[in-house]
């Protein structure tokens, strides 16, 4: 609405200045009918403008367009219709050009959010309907046919296939499918039909959630953006005693004019925004999501970096290191059977399973049916038994047969087979670091001045501390709950700006207690909504690229600012000094506006170099 009323008013203004021209130039007329177009922007146009700056001053908003406001009643008070009606095309113009840039500085999350599909396929009583996708309901059966997107979050009810989930998880590989699995909101369907029963609304929906992440970050008002408004707090008065002086010592109400329209300071309220979203917009397009504007400043002020362990310094991909077999069952065999059912899970340990039946060269057995609550494991039917992978501690709670066989814990990662009820294996992982996390950690002192890097998991201390030797980091809090992990970052905010850098569910609320929490893999919608900035990709080297965007987008958001600022006082001092006619200085102005908005538009395009890592 205010786009629409804004490009109204800055088309009315420049027909009005192009038809005054016409009539002063070309036609010759008189003076009435050649002031009348102006007459007529500046009553018309500037007046609703002037009512709007108001309404802000009478809220106790005094910001740097209040100098414009005052210029427009100004000029109209003394007769200068052409110098009013260039502010008013200024000030409009100039904030069209903001709406404009934002929106198109944004095309890529909104692109993201036209990537859903708007009809979804129900079945009922064996009869297909399309119906609109936010009509979906809890337990609806829905089919989503080859190539289509799945609309909902839901639980395979029938059906054999695969699903494409590389746009939202960032992993380069379709996911099998079959009666049980999970299926996420956005993913791409292979060749074959696939009935799901919705276990989500679509609102509620894993698609849904990213797309309000990205929403988000164009709703919040960042305190850089603060930034410009409290520099405006000093230049306006600076300037109106400025043209207050001239006035003064020139007797000349025309200099007082003239300053007020050179110091009309548009880019100082367009600039840092536009230089905003085009970061986010940048980062977007890096496979960054920027939740939170805010964590731009923020992040290059954080001198203590908070790493959890399992997905951020490791992949998250443990490999089977041990397998400690029952007497009563062959290795061999049940390693296939768990690997038959371990293939529809996304779990890191289940991918350990299959690489390790991979890697054997065992075939993977026809499966039934498969279920994966959270939390509590894993269970399906394979060749007639019931084959369930779990933890030790849901093992323990258990009456299975033959759990008083299970080995004494040891460091690491592993998880317990029981079939038919009776305890049949443990499997014990180990998981790698990343090959690019030990340089990662060190350059991240000398280029981003972090005092200090610590490890806080909730992993065994074994693990964490066999990580943490291999990485170089030597401050470590390891089996911490996440009740723990938010009292220690809470602790360490007291001390300096935080960093949190986390993936599961049980690092969301320290998260959301760190200066700047950013979730690495996009693998759970808790932790994306406490995540500032969330890498969907899981990359350590998108980190480094998200402080470089940052730190590039302050520095391109105060050059435009502080060089909008200075080459407006120049133009100030030549006003008051006589040397420039209001009509001259609205000329100037809108130059410096320019100039300042097009270097602001650069933090939308990638520098040669985004990342020193």
């Amino acid at each position: 609405m205010k786009y629409r009323k804004n490009t109204v008013i800055a088309g009315f203004a420049l027909a009005a200045i192009a038809l005054h021209l016409l009539l002063r130039f070309g036609w010759r007329a008189g003076a009435g009918a050649v002031q009348a177009p102006l007459l007529a922007a500046l009553i018309l146009g500037g007046a609703p403008l002037v009512f709007d700056l108001l309404k802000k001053a009478l809220r106790g908003e005094f910001g740097s367009d209040l100098l414009a406001g005052i210029s427009i009643v100004a000029s109209a008070a003394l007769g200068q219709y052409l110098a009013g009606t260039i502010v008013v095309l200024m000030l409009s113009g100039g904030a069209a050009l903001e709406t404009y840039a934002v929106k198109n500085a944004s095309s890529v999350l909104r692109a993201l959010a036209s990537r859903m599909p708007s009809v979804a396929h129900r079945q009922r009583e064996g009869k297909l309907h399309d119906i609109p996708v936010d009509q979906i309901a809890v337990g609806d059966s829905i089919v989503v046919f080859p190539h289509e997107i799945c609309p909902v979050d839901g639980v395979v009810a029938s059906g054999h296939g695969r699903m494409d989930e590389s746009f939202l998880t960032g992993e380069p590989f379709e996911m099998s499918k079959a009666r049980g699995s999970l299926v996420i909101s956005g993913a791409v369907n292979g060749e074959s039909a696939l009935t799901i029963t919705a276990t989500k609304l679509a609102v509620d929906s894993r698609y849904a959630k990213i797309t309000q992440v990205m929403r988000a970050s164009e709703q919040n008002r960042p305190r850089l953006r603060r930034l410009g408004d409290q520099l405006g707090a000093w230049y306006t008065p600076f300037s109106v005693a400025l043209a207050l002086a001239a006035w003064a010592l020139s007797a000349d109400p025309i200099r007082f004019l003239a300053v007020l329209v050179v110091a009309t300071p548009c880019p100082l309220l367009i600039a840092i925004p536009v230089a905003i979203i085009g970061s986010i917009s940048l980062a977007a397009r890096r496979g960054i999501v920027v939740k939170n504007p805010l964590v731009l400043e923020q992040v290059d002020r954080c001198r203590t970096v908070i790493f959890d362990k399992t997905g951020t310094l490791t992949y998250g991909k443990p490999s089977l290191a041990e397998a400690v077999v029952a007497p009563s069952f062959s290795g061999e065999n049940l390693l296939a059977k768990v690997a038959s059912i371990a293939v529809y899970s996304r779990h890191p340990l289940a991918g350990a399973i299959v690489a390790a039946a991979r890697d054997q060269r065992l075939a993977l057995l026809e499966v039934a049916e498969v279920a994966e609550a959270p939390g509590q494991g894993m269970v399906g039917t394979v060749a007639g038994d019931r084959v369930e992978i779990t933890s030790r501690r849901q093992a323990a709670a258990r009456a299975a047969a033959g759990l008083d066989r299970l080995p004494p814990a040891a460091g690491g990662l592993e998880c317990v087979v029981i079939v038919n009820n009776q305890y049949a294996a443990s499997y014990r992982f180990h998981d790698a670091p990343r090959p690019d996390g030990l340089p990662f950690i060190e350059h991240l002192g000398p280029k981003h001045q972090f005092n200090r890097i610590m490890v806080l998991s909730g992993d065994r201390d074994t693990e964490v501390r066999y990580l943490a030797a291999q990485l170089g980091i030597s401050e470590i809090h390891s089996e911490k709950t996440p009740e723990q992990k938010l009292a220690i970052v809470r602790h360490e905010n007291t001390l300096a700006k935080t960093l949190y850098v986390g993936d599961g569910i049980n690092d969301a609320p320290a998260m959301m207690a760190a200066t700047v929490g950013l979730a690495i893999g996009q693998d759970c919608d808790v932790t994306a909504e406490a995540a500032g900035v969330v890498v969907m990709e899981g990359e350590l080297k998108k980190i480094d690229e998200f402080m470089h965007i940052s730190r590039r987008m302050r520095l391109i958001a105060l050059q435009s600012v502080i060089g909008g600022m200075v080459l407006s006082v120049g133009g100030m001092l030549l006003a008051a000094g006589g040397l420039m006619t209001p009509v001259a200085g609205a000329i100037v102005q809108e130059i410096i506006d320019v100039a300042s908005i097009t270097n602001a538009l650069r933090a939308a395009f990638p520098p040669k170099e985004i990342s020193d890592f």
